[in-house]
């Protein structure tokens, strides 16, 4: 049934508040998805920067591979939004469902030829002997949970494009619980458990999101907000199904790739530099995945939102949703860098008391600080041209771009000075470039 279209500025308010409703817990469940490497990393600090530095190093390749395999997560959660928008949650149920086997039927695979492949895999970061070893041991013991992370992804982002946050957070918030407990006790020998060094931390990690993967798929099982993946439809793999799926999330899977591709990039550039210039980079990484949040949260809320305004045939909604999501994302992500130019210093101390770390580690942060408000309008403008169904202009600017910086970033490194914060201010020569990109995309969709 049609449903009629109400003129975007007499729906302002009511907007705004779906927005945040549903931005809100977004960011707070990427906080706690964020914590997970933020914990695991403060524990390995204390047993030094070699296990620092190799842990870091093994997270880059579980991020490229969690990237690739987000392809599933996004086409639901953009097909599931225009469905529920259409008023057709059957449909969406059937989408969620057919995401679910086709997760399980990609992933599995990945995950058992990559085990063998690790030391190939930590091999092309030309790591030190020593780093080199903790990132083998952290990398073959979290390879084998790949399938389990991904549907934990994917259950979340159906979840969203049916409307539903709140569910997805509840459900990381515990899995950081167990998080918490299991990885101090696996690295340091507490509660009973046997001290197994860094390599802990990734036993303990395993555990929480196998935990969380199953609570998610069972909430999908049953039916929320109106999406049931369970039920009387048929589990049978179709193949059109997941056309329809991966046409829309390839692209962002691929972008996804592309971008941890590139920040992945960064370590053997950073390596030139030194193992402490990689202790300290791995600490830039952890405060710029905290900056993110809130463009992330609004970004993923601007996709759900818009792609049930497109569902439903309300243009000028998902113009409206586009413009608030980008006004938060930028007032969150600039207060953000204000906060880090100012408390750069202390920030690094939660990691690490080395002074010539904390001091590398500052000065590119405060960097990153400036580039917030140009990396909240790439968030947000991104999630809003996805939601739409179009991931593949995503895909071609933050491609481009970021494979740019981190050659500039190459350049500047070896022809000025090996210089960590040198690397950084390569991204901030491109934030602009890809903030203006996505603004001009954008208008020529409206």
């Amino acid at each position: 049934m049609a449903i009629e279209a109400v003129p975007a500025a007499a729906a302002g308010p009511r907007l705004r508040r779906r927005v945040l409703t549903l931005a809100g817990p977004v960011i707070g469940e990427n906080l706690l998805q964020t914590m997970l490497g933020i914990v695991d990393t403060v524990l390995v600090a204390a047993l030094g920067t070699v296990a620092l530095a190799g842990v870091g190093a093994a997270l880059q390749v579980i991020y490229v591979l969690t990237g690739a395999l987000s392809a599933l997560s996004v086409g639901a959660s953009v097909l599931v939004a225009q469905a529920v928008g259409a008023g057709d949650l059957g449909a969406a149920g059937g989408r969620a469902r057919q995401a679910l086997v086709w997760s399980l039927l990609i992933s599995l695979p990945i995950a058992a030829l990559g085990v063998p492949l690790t030391p190939a895999l930590v091999a092309l970061f030309n790591l030190p002997g020593d780093v080199a070893a903790v990132a083998r041991e952290y990398l073959g013991v979290t390879m084998g949970s790949v399938g389990a992370l991904t549907l934990m992804l994917l259950a979340g982002g159906v979840l969203r494009g049916a409307g539903d946050s709140r569910t997805p957070m509840l459900v990381t918030l515990a899995a950081n619980v167990v998080n918490v407990a299991l990885s101090y006790g696996l690295i340091f020998g507490a509660f009973g458990l046997p001290a197994l060094g860094a390599v802990g931390s990734a036993w303990g990690t395993v555990v929480s999101r196998l935990l969380g993967a199953a609570v998610l798929v069972a909430v999908l099982l049953r039916g929320r907000a109106g999406v049931r993946a369970g039920g009387g439809g048929s589990w049978r793999p179709r193949a059109g199904d997941a056309r329809a799926i991966l046409g829309v999330g390839v692209p962002a899977a691929m972008e996804e790739v592309l971008v941890i591709g590139a920040f992945a990039s960064l370590t053997p550039i950073v390596a030139l530099i030194g193992t402490e210039a990689l202790a300290a980079h791995r600490v830039v990484i952890n405060v710029l995945s905290l900056s993110f949040l809130p463009g992330i949260g609004f970004g993923l809320a601007a996709t759900a939102l818009v792609g049930q305004a497109i569902g439903a045939a309300r243009p000028d909604e998902a113009r409206a949703v586009a413009a608030i999501a980008l006004r938060w994302a930028i007032a969150w992500m600039g207060g953000l860098g204000l906060l880090f130019l100012v408390a750069a210093p202390a920030l690094v101390r939660v990691f690490s008391a080395d002074p010539a770390l904390i001091q590398a580690g500052a000065e590119a942060i405060r960097v990153v600080a400036v580039t917030q408000p140009l990396w909240a309008t790439t968030f947000v403008l991104a999630g809003a041209l996805r939601g739409t169904g179009d991931t593949r202009t995503p895909l071609l600017i933050t491609g481009l771009v970021n494979w740019a910086a981190v050659g500039l970033a190459f350049v500047l490194v070896r022809a000025f000075a090996l210089s960590l914060t040198l690397v950084w201010v390569a991204f901030l020569v491109a934030a602009p470039i890809e903030a203006y990109l996505f603004f001009r995309a954008w208008r020529r969709y409206r």
